[in-house]
């Protein structure tokens, strides 16, 4: 018969083992896992640090998962992380040619800086034009994404 303090040696050793182990060995984007973007952890920092070629602090960060993949966007100025807006109509354009009529360019300071499309004014009519960038088959501008697994 095992003696008692042997057996409390065992047990506390094994808590503490067990504790030890990392919070979750799991993959952050297991096969067949989609999502929205969320905030990166500090765990993927140093994948994001490579992909992006940044080094010292990533600052603001997202992640999600496509195709089993994690991806990583890096906020910047005017690097959307969120879905593309391919709305052909838009608020701030609207309002930026009725006081600006025959515009040839609208500035994203109007339209946002997720609209996937160049914007013009038609007299006091806001137009779109052509798309500005590639969207991924998720609708995220595909260049401000990274595999980082």
């Amino acid at each position: 018969m095992p003696k008692p303090m042997a057996c409390r040696t065992a047990l506390i050793f094994g808590l503490l083992t067990a504790f030890a182990a990392p919070a979750s060995a799991a993959p952050l984007c297991p096969a067949g896992a989609t999502s929205a973007p969320r905030e990166a952890p500090a765990s993927l920092a140093p994948a994001i640090r490579r992909a992006f070629g940044l080094s010292g602090d990533i600052g603001a960060a997202y992640y999600r998962c496509s195709a089993g993949r994690t991806l990583a966007c890096v906020v910047g100025a005017n690097i959307p992380c969120f879905k593309a807006n391919n709305a052909r109509a838009l608020p701030g354009a609207t309002r930026y040619c009725r006081e600006n009529p025959g515009a040839d360019f609208i500035p994203m300071a109007a339209t946002g800086h997720d609209t996937i499309y160049e914007w013009k004014c038609v007299g006091k009519k806001a137009r779109p034009g052509k798309q500005v960038a590639p969207l991924d088959g998720e609708g995220y501008f595909a260049e401000n994404w990274k595999a980082v697994d």
